[in-house]
């Protein structure tokens, strides 16, 4: 790969810039990959949270964790996951239980096999030991600004 800017240049380039360049890129190819098997990431995200789960999950457990991704939204998220029912992928019970059905276990496991050729794809030619580096970073940049992350 050849970089934009020498080293010397590269200290003085805007981070704003860079991380909004990389977050569109690696957003934009998460989608579009998504979207070529049927769904979209905030319904990715429902699936993956009650796939994933050691104990049943509620609506409201999955929507208060989910609505600060990518700053979805508590409507956004509400709408996802009666999407998500829709498809035929989880169910809800009356008390707001969320389950997998077996339809819904095999586009998971689907889904999750493309996130891990995604996941391949973007880590090509960088380490472990980099990418940590590089969320250490951008987490400290977003802590010397005020920022909240996500997770805080």
């Amino acid at each position: 790969m050849q970089y934009s800017h020498s080293d010397a240049e590269l200290i003085r380039q805007p981070i704003g810039y860079w991380s909004w360049a990389a977050y569109k890129a690696v957003v934009t190819r998460i989608r579009t990959a998504l979207a070529e098997i049927g769904t979209n990431q905030p319904q990715w995200w429902v699936l993956a949270q009650v796939a994933r789960a050691d104990t049943v999950k509620t609506r409201d457990e999955v929507s208060r964790l989910l609505r600060n991704y990518l700053d979805t939204g508590p409507e956004t998220m509400e709408a996802e996951i009666d999407a998500t029912i829709s498809q035929g992928w989880i169910t809800e019970d009356a008390e707001g239980r969320l389950g997998i059905t077996p339809e819904g276990r095999a586009f998971y496991d689907k889904a999750a096999a493309l996130q891990d050729d995604l996941w391949a794809e973007r880590h090509a030619g960088i380490s472990d030991e980099e990418y940590l580096t590089t969320l250490k970073v951008l987490q400290r940049f977003i802590h010397n600004t005020g920022g909240r992350a996500w997770h805080h």
